[in-house]
């Protein structure tokens, strides 16, 4: 029955000590290809002001229909800071997973893993808290380097960080804007891109995270 914490921290955190607990978590960041990658919660939150509206949607991806979505509505209270995003969205995201009826398979989150200058985005944060397989895929760059990917879908290349790589640049459809992908947590980054490419249909995201972008919005 859904998904809850394998353990908390407290959330009433200064910038400073928020930061320093994003450097903890990703030390926990483990790297393995998921037994099964058959469904996927898409995951997005809109905030607007003190309130905000998380949404989790199951998609299967062979099948490529919705499974459950659910949404919640909460106050956010962590103040808007740069790179400490995920502060102001887990909590919500948190009672969302906890709702679903089923427990999927890979968390896919509307923001960064491990591209983030402390190796700790939403999906990190979400991935080692549950200790579920997780992954980032972002609209944009929050961090590191990249050539350009081939024009073709499927294409990609590495997010460098002073030489480490820290995501891909993932083409999803031919001509069209490439995504950021990067590991949340007991993934690899080729598991991630091969997922990301099989949960894109028609559009440049992929179905599970931009569902749940539509329902955080509805």
């Amino acid at each position: 029955m859904g998904l809850t914490p394998r353990f908390t921290h407290p959330w009433d955190l200064s910038p400073a000590e928020a930061q320093a607990l994003q450097r903890k978590l990703a030390r926990r960041v483990r790297f393995e290809v998921p037994e099964r990658m058959e469904t996927v919660a898409g995951l997005d939150i809109s905030v607007r002001g003190e309130q905000g509206r998380a949404a989790a949607v199951v998609w299967h991806v062979d099948r490529q229909q919705v499974l459950e979505h659910v949404a919640v509505e909460g106050t956010v209270s962590f103040p808007y800071v740069p790179g400490l995003l995920s502060f102001r969205e887990v909590p919500l995201l948190l009672q969302a997973l906890a709702q679903l009826r089923t427990t999927p398979d890979v968390l896919m989150v509307d923001g960064q893993g491990l591209a983030h200058p402390r190796r700790c985005g939403l999906a990190t944060h979400l991935g080692v808290l549950l200790d579920h397989p997780a992954v980032g895929v972002a609209k944009s760059r929050l961090f590191g380097r990249h050539a350009e990917p081939g024009p073709e879908k499927g294409s990609w290349a590495p997010l460098y960080d002073d030489g480490e790589v820290i995501g891909a640049v993932v083409r999803t459809r031919t001509g069209v804007r490439p995504v950021y992908v990067s590991v949340g947590h007991r993934m690899t980054l080729e598991a991630a891109v091969a997922l990301t490419l099989r949960c894109t249909t028609r559009y440049r995201l992929p179905e599970p995270t931009r569902l749940a972008d539509q329902l955080s919005r509805a």
